[in-house]
């Protein structure tokens, strides 16, 4: 079956697939989404927060760096984190993540967004390459007091992504006027 692209580029969802392609595909849907919406705009405008709120979308390219990370690689895998994040003291600024972004220059952050992406799709192809993967095996690292299977990983990233590409949108139309879902 051949890839369909949509008209802003990204890799929309196969109609027949598994669980795992379903759920990937949207995954990637959703990142595409936001690489959509931080295009093109300046430095000023990655960093702009126009709303009520405090959220930047280069606040939010950070935020997702940080959460691929840490549900790819640290929890799927039971790897150890990279920098920036292994060196963060999370209990002295919870919202690091957000915050830190602020203080770097936009180009770096979307580069380690892209590179967060990257890194968990090799992550993920590690993982689902094992012999006897299954979506219902438990991650071999606990979040909280629970070990997440892999299918509530590749669920829980489609609920974070679709939040914030939500909140993409908001910001990005504030921002210049540009829309689209």
């Amino acid at each position: 079956m051949t890839e369909r692209i949509d008209e802003q580029g990204r890799p929309e969802p196969k109609f027949s697939a598994s669980e795992e392609e379903n759920l990937l595909g949207y995954i990637d849907f959703l990142r595409a989404t936001f690489a959509w919406k931080l295009k093109g705009l300046s430095e000023k405008q990655l960093r702009s927060t126009p709303l009520r709120s405090s959220m930047s979308l280069i606040g939010m390219a950070k935020h997702l760096a940080f959460v691929e990370d840490f549900w790819f690689v640290r929890i799927a895998t039971g790897g150890a984190s990279a920098e920036p994040w292994k060196s963060v003291i999370w209990d002295d600024d919870p919202d690091w993540d957000w915050n830190s972004a602020a203080k770097e220059p936009a180009d770096d952050v979307v580069a380690l967004w892209e590179k967060s992406v990257e890194d968990s799709r090799a992550a993920w192809d590690k993982i689902s390459s094992q012999k006897s993967f299954s979506l219902e095996d438990m991650a071999p690292k606990s979040f909280g007091e629970d070990k997440p299977s892999f299918r509530w990983i590749l669920a829980h990233m489609i609920e974070e992504y679709g939040r914030h590409c939500g909140h993409a949108d908001l910001l990005r139309e504030e921002i210049d006027g540009a829309t689209g879902e």
